[in-house]
């Protein structure tokens, strides 16, 4: 430990980890193995996690320099929480970038180079005493995550210095700890040479954000535990081999092999210069659906036979291999159905704890998601036990990213690429490699080791694949930078692309690939999106080589902030003066950042089914496409609906083996079918028995089918009084029996509407052409292409008021012309019905030359209080023409808030698809109904008008509410989702402007 700290370490790529212990296993270690079954607290580790006294600086310059001398005084420092990010408790601010660098256009820098100003510093300082159990022994530290680069001292000596933000960072502190009071400083820079090779998608904050804490260990202790569990002989015999690397050799080790029960089921013993072995015959495999582990101890004795240490590992039997051009574990062809992960949280940042791991891992596998790439760092060790207990195929990413360096503004230039061909970058990109393997080599949910992400290709990144084949051929190895220099194809074993379109994958996959294909980035989740997600599902039957994807991403990456009036709010990048930002581009989760559902997650949970469930009206096919399980866990359901109104129910107990299927008939009672109208069947697989990640009776997957019987005929002309109509100068008023309706030829529109002396008309019902922007929208720059439809929405000129009186109704008809298009009409026919309902026709006549249609519906407005809604639609979550596939058609309802979803973008949400009936209400269960006559309607109802969310960055710029703002479409275009900077709707959830649209419904009271 003589080294001489300096801060030039910073910027020199060839220092990087000073004094550090080199990278070893995530094991953990008892005395006995009664402590390690019951899981005790490790007697060997002493946590230093909780309050440290702290100083903020913001650059080295104004740093308290020894701060970290024994007789430096922090008494008036303030607290910091470790662990916990710097910028997230109140020092400094965070910054979201994408792709670029922080310091663009702040500093011109070029690799190895950092900011001699703008790089904060955070000074730790923690007094502790050294616990009983530790004294006259080896000490060591242990920092699981500090961002971005720290320097050590204890007792003011200098201990040691490491980048890498995402691994372990160990240090021996025997020589200067002492049994009285210790003081123990840390120094942490935000930039440093690390800082080139974290150019991650996300809030560039720093600190000590993972867990500290001291540990020592007994005479003879295993440092390090390589654990294989292979197969063979068809995957019917399982052998076992442990590798330790021991402080001592003098003595003996064990092996105990224990199923889950706890029965004992293989020991054997062996030499501590050995590696011990043992082997089962037909061992439980491993997967994702059957995540079966088995309790190994590892106990070593000393010479005098006693025993002095007990390791407990879990270990899961199960190969995972390339057959025939094809990824398969356990012998079959494997689909991920993956996520992207970053570890997020919207009051800690990265700095995540159990219990959200704990509700990440149930909330991925009740919606069937079966893999997580875990971008782009490796993750916290109780996330790979999670995987492994609960079953999550892991791609294991190493923490390096480069974006900024070869892709500017979305152009490949790698002029100044780092770490490509450039060999002073070698030993600090390895470094994050062997960091990674060796602390997660034992996990059995890590099946591949991946490069790191966006770093471009070179030699030094394919020495690092070569690397991971060399010490672990029983994995794979990926990396996508590939696609943009195939010189280095090699470095990747999987052809592994990002937001590449459907069409661009097939014509891959047409063309005798040599590798199989994985989307590890797809459906950028930004906002309301995930349109056109069943696209790259279908790919999974149709071409082999097709291996699913990672959907970016999991979780919205916001932080609570607090508005001018103290009012907390989810804010993204730049509302903390941070520049430069990349603004909302963090918030692509399907997750919101406080984890609640975001309602694309229905869409995936549907799209994920390893069961489908294919239903008619006389019966359904359930298809087993899992590798290994039998549907027996589950009970088959099927329900039947009139009208959205439940009339039968029924269980079914089924056994269905993998790659099955077997037809089940309805036994439905004669007489059930005989009333007129829309009968729906849903069919549901529910859990027999509880799971770790849901309780009994949870539904796992659903099919529908729907059907009718004869047609239901309504005859509103011979219902309720005689109409009394009074024609005016100015208006046209229609009376009734307790309803009033009053058109204006002035205003060009129904200007009343009023039901028992209730108005419902707060706002005149006018045609529109615009939704409020998603974010997709705006990534295609629909405000450009399009905004000619924003025009038309606010205004027009009625040219034709027409007025028909009928024996039994009264219609009037309003056109509209539009300063976009010559051609182009829109007409609204409002025919009254002596019941008081009315039916309204909307016909859109098509235009030439104009751009195509976001939306052709009829938007009125209501007052506020008529906030309570029941839909017989597509539900219960929003959705849309290409997300629509995950909802089922039924009764719900919920409020006008709750149709606001989410998005931190104020944007179009909330709408409804096969809308057949809507009831609009107040408290009292007053209001109107609106009820589709030709086909069903797409439906909105929103606290906001389209021009006001487009008005709005942030949800508190909302106005207050005063409306119900109802929108009743004819069509409205999908959402998207391939990406969120170009890449447009599909083209059959399009809407031709060219082309005539009529709708039509009937308004009524409720």
């Amino acid at each position: 430990m003589n080294a001489i700290p300096t801060i030039l370490w910073l910027e020199d790529p060839n220092v990087f980890a000073v004094n550090r212990l080199p990278a070893h296993s995530d094991h953990h270690y008892y005395e006995t193995k009664e402590e390690a079954k019951n899981k005790n607290e490790m007697k060997w580790r002493y946590s230093l996690n909780g309050n440290w006294k702290f100083c903020y600086s913001n650059n080295p310059t104004s740093r308290p320099e020894r701060f970290y001398e024994a007789e430096f005084s922090c008494d008036g420092w303030g607290d910091i929480l470790v662990p916990g990010h710097i910028q997230m408790q109140g020092y400094g601010k965070p910054q979201y970038v994408n792709t670029m660098y922080p310091w663009d256009g702040i500093e011109h820098l070029r690799p190895p180079e950092i900011s001699k100003e703008n790089n904060p510093v955070g000074s730790y300082v923690k007094y502790f005493f050294l616990p009983e159990n530790m004294k006259n022994k080896q000490v060591y530290i242990s920092f699981q995550g500090v961002e971005t680069a720290f320097y050590v001292w204890l007792n003011g000596e200098f201990i040691g210095y490491s980048e890498d933000s995402f691994t372990p960072a160990e240090f021996d502190l025997s020589p200067y700890i002492k049994a009285g009071e210790n003081k123990l400083a840390v120094e942490v820079y935000k930039r440093s040479t690390g800082s080139w090779l974290e150019d991650q998608d996300f809030w560039r904050v720093s600190g000590i954000f993972r867990d500290v804490y001291l540990y020592t260990f007994p005479e003879i202790h295993a440092y390090d535990v390589k654990i294989n569990a292979s197969l063979e002989e068809n995957y019917t015999k399982g052998n076992i081999s442990v590798d330790l690397k021991l402080n001592s050799n003098n003595g003996t080790g064990k092996l105990i092999l224990e199923d889950r029960n706890g029965f004992v089921i293989a020991s054997t013993s062996f030499q501590l210069d050995e590696i011990g072995k043992c082997q089962i015959d037909t061992p439980f495999l491993w997967s994702a659906e059957n995540p079966y582990l088995y309790n190994l101890y590892i106990e070593l004795y000393n010479k005098k036979g006693n025993l002095v240490e007990v390791v407990p590992t879990k270990i899961g039997f199960r190969k995972f291999e390339m057959i025939n051009k094809l990824m398969c574990i356990n012998g079959k062809r494997i689909i991920f159905k993956g996520v992207n992960r970053h570890e997020f949280h919207h009051r800690k940042g990265r700095a995540i704890g159990e219990e959200e791991m704990l509700w990440d891992i149930q909330t991925l596998k009740r919606h069937n998601i079966n893999a997580v790439r875990t971008s782009h760092y490796p993750n916290q060790t109780l996330w790979y036990e999670l995987c492994d207990e609960y079953g999550i195929y892991v791609i294991d990413e190493m923490n390096l990213e480069t974006h900024g360096s070869w892709q500017k503004m979305g152009a490949v230039e790698p002029s100044w690429n780092i770490p490509e061909n450039k060999k002073e970058w070698l030993p600090i990109v390895m470094d994050r490699a062997v960091s990674m393997y060796e602390r997660d080599k034992n996990h059995p949910s890590i099946l591949i080791w991946s490069c790191g992400n966006e770093s471009y290709a070179g030699e030094v990144i394919l020495e690092v694949s070569n690397y991971f084949r060399k010490e672990d051929p029983t994995r794979l190895v990926h990396y996508e930078g590939v696609f943009h220099n195939r010189e280095y194809n090699d470095t990747s074993d999987i052809e592994s692309r990002m937001y590449a379109k459907p069409v661009d994958i097939e014509k891959y996959l047409k063309e005798a690939p040599e590798k199989p294909y994985i989307s590890c980035e797809y459906m950028h989740a930004m906002g309301n999106s995930l349109g056109g997600m069943h696209k790259y599902i279908e790919l999974e039957q149709k071409y082999e080589m097709y291996q699913g994807g990672f959907i970016w991403d999991y979780i919205d990456q916001s932080i609570v902030k607090k508005d001018r009036y103290g009012n907390e709010y989810f804010a993204y990048g730049g509302d903390f003066e941070d520049r430069p930002t990349d603004y909302g581009f963090c918030t692509n989760g399907i997750v919101y950042a406080d984890r609640s559902l975001s309602p694309k997650m229905q869409e995936v949970k549907f799209l994920y089914q390893d069961y489908k469930l294919i239903t008619n009206k006389k019966g359904v096919t359930v298809k087993n496409e899992s590798l290994f399980s039998d549907i027996k866990d589950y009970f088959l359901q099927y329900t039947l609906y009139f009208e959205g109104k439940e009339t039968y129910r029924k269980t079914v107990e089924l056994s269905i083996e993998p790659n099955k299927e077997k037809y089940v008939e309805f036994n439905l009672p004669d007489s059930i079918l005989s009333e007129f109208g829309e009968y729906s069947i849903i069919t549901s697989l529910h859990l027999k028995e509880d799971k770790l990640w849901a309780k009994k009776g949870y539904e796992i997957a659903f099919g529908q089918t729907i059907f009718r019987v004869g047609e239901k005929q309504i005859n509103r002309t011979t219902i309720g009084n005689p109409l009394k109509i009074v024609e005016g100068d100015v208006n046209i008023g229609i009376h009734g029996k307790d309803f009033t309706v009053l058109f204006s030829k002035q205003m060009g529109s129904l200007v009343s509407l009023q039901y028992e002396g209730r108005e419902m008309i707060a706002s005149p019902p006018q045609p529109s052409f615009w939704r409020a922007t998603t974010d997709n929208d705006r990534g295609f720059s629909q405000e450009y292409t399009s905004g000619l439809w924003f025009a038309a929405s606010l205004g027009r000129k009625c040219i034709e008021v027409d007025f028909e009186q009928h024996e039994e109704s009264a219609k009037v008809s309003f056109t509209y012309q539009f300063s976009i298009s010559q051609t182009l009409r829109v007409r609204i026919e409002y025919l009254v019905h002596k019941n008081g309902s009315l039916t309204v026709k909307s016909i859109y006549s098509g235009a030439e030359g104009v751009p195509p249609l976001p939306i052709f519906a009829l938007v009125f407005k209501v007052p506020a209080e008529y906030e309570y809604l029941k839909w017989y639609a597509n539900g219960p979550q929003e959705n849309y023409s290409d997300r629509s596939m995950g909802a089922k058609l039924g009764l719900f309802s919920n409020r006008v808030t709750d149709n606001l979803s989410n998005y931190l973008v104020p944007q179009e949400s909330g709408n409804r698809t096969g809308v057949r009936k809507l009831c609009v209400t107040n408290s009292n269960g007053k209001g109107i109904e609106i009820e589709s006559t030709i086909l069903p309607l797409e439906c909105n109802v929103s606290p906001y008008t389209a021009f006001e969310l487009e008005n709005a960055k942030h949800h508190f710029e909302l106005p207050n509410i005063h409306y119900s703002v109802i929108t009743i479409a004819g069509k409205q275009m999908g959402v998207g989702g391939d990406d969120s900077w170009g890449a447009p709707v599909h083209q059959e959830f399009l809407i031709d402007s060219s082309k005539e649209i009529i709708f039509e419904f009937t308004l009524s009271k409720c």
